[in-house]
């Protein structure tokens, strides 16, 4: 399990990547999905993320970073994933 501290500071790397600012990172309960992006700039992850490996988090981090510049799964988002996950580990 990683520690909500270091998992910020894995979001906030990210984000420097993919070149955007989240203005709120959050971490609570969710119950039906590992994490969302709301159009104010608000990214709230679950708790169940900090169980989860690396690259799992990776995904979902990129996933929703990448909504605050492309809200909807359009062909340059998914081509934009696939190359920010493409570079491998950040730390």
């Amino acid at each position: 399990m990683i520690p909500k501290k270091d998992f910020k500071m894995e979001v906030l790397k990210w984000a420097d990547i993919v070149g955007v600012k989240p203005k709120e990172i959050h971490i609570r309960g969710m119950k039906k999905k590992l994490a969302s992006c709301s159009s104010k700039g608000r990214l709230t992850f679950s708790y169940a993320l900090l169980n989860e490996d690396y690259e799992t988090r990776s995904k979902v981090i990129v996933h929703e970073l990448l909504h605050l510049r492309y809200p909807t799964h359009n062909k340059m988002f998914k081509v934009m994933l696939r190359a920010h996950l493409s570079k491998g580990r950040i730390i």
